[in-house]
């Protein structure tokens, strides 16, 4: 079967930084990956809107030389009831790999079975694996070694902070999460970052005080309090987060080197303000450009062609 990348979890650490290597190397001598991946095509399906992850894939193969296929649910036969086992089926006869944003994780582990090409999670509810490697490489460019820091993740414990929380202890770092009661992430991840902390020497804490998780914290990382599909708990989650936002007292209470991230898109004002996002020790636009380098490094990985 394919190497498949559902997530974080599926690399091992030498793995991971294998591919952060090659993805400061993608992004550091561009024009060496031109025409990697002459003559490869690359099904790129969105069950959900998409900005970044989108493009990024898009730049990612076609400036490699490979074909981007680019296709919502409404342009496939998914939406009259074709099964995602036979769309990966069909699918693996025409492409070289298969990206999908969707919603359930199930629905990616059921098309990897049955596809016979590499298949990548572009964002799922239950993680973001794409956009970890745009994390890690970002604060490997700020900060070096990630080895011994401490990630500090505040707001909903969603998709994002799960793959955090693998990628983090993967790389050795200490994943701090905080959340406000009955939002944490699920224990099934924290259980899991935990045993890859055992073998990594990182280490993972849940905190509910945020001021107490912030301090003394190599990176600051917060995503929106509602991700898609809670559009309807948006409210209710107004009022419960605002504790946990991203502001000026809680880079102050961090190191004085540290790091600010978000995975975009960001509602300025609510779990981050203006002055944090473009302040000195945000990461922010830097983290976003290095989706392009993460992806093309992954699919290269993935295909054997690195």
């Amino acid at each position: 079967m394919a190497r498949s990348y559902l997530s974080v979890d599926d690399l091992s650490p030498d793995e991971l930084a294998t591919v952060l290597g090659l993805s400061a190397s993608a992004k550091a001598e561009p024009e060496s990956y031109a025409g990697r991946l002459a003559g490869k095509a690359v099904a790129l399906i969105f069950e959900k809107p998409s900005t970044r992850t989108r493009v990024s894939f898009e730049v990612a193969v076609s400036s490699m030389g490979g074909h981007p296929v680019v296709l919502s649910a409404s342009d496939l036969q998914l939406g009259r009831g074709e099964t995602i086992e036979d769309t990966g089926r069909v699918l693996s006869r025409y492409v070289d790999a298969i990206v999908l944003r969707t919603f359930e994780q199930e629905r990616l582990e059921v098309l990897a079975s049955a596809a016979t090409v590499p298949v990548v999670n572009s964002l799922s509810d239950f993680e973001h694996p794409c956009q970890c490697l745009a994390d890690l490489q970002t604060v490997q460019e700020w900060r070096s070694d990630l080895e011994g820091l401490a990630m500090t993740y505040l707001g909903d414990g969603n998709n994002v902070a799960h793959s955090l929380l693998l990628g983090g202890t993967k790389a050795g770092m200490t994943v701090r999460v905080s959340t406000p009661p009955g939002f944490e992430p699920i224990p099934q991840v924290v259980q899991r970052a935990k045993e890859i902390a055992n073998q990594t020497r990182g280490g993972v804490e849940i905190i509910t005080d945020p001021k107490a998780a912030a301090s003394g914290a190599d990176v600051l990382y917060t995503d929106v309090w509602a991700s898609m599909g809670q559009e309807a708990e948006a409210d209710e989650r107004a009022l419960v987060f605002p504790a946990y936002q991203l502001n000026q007292a809680l880079v102050d209470a961090a190191s004085d080197d540290v790091v600010v991230l978000h995975c975009l898109p960001a509602h300025r004002g609510q779990e981050i303000t203006d002055e944090v996002i473009d302040g000195p020790r945000s990461a922010v636009w830097d983290q976003a450009e290095n989706r392009l380098h993460s992806q093309k490094a992954l699919l290269l990985w993935l295909l054997e062609l690195a």
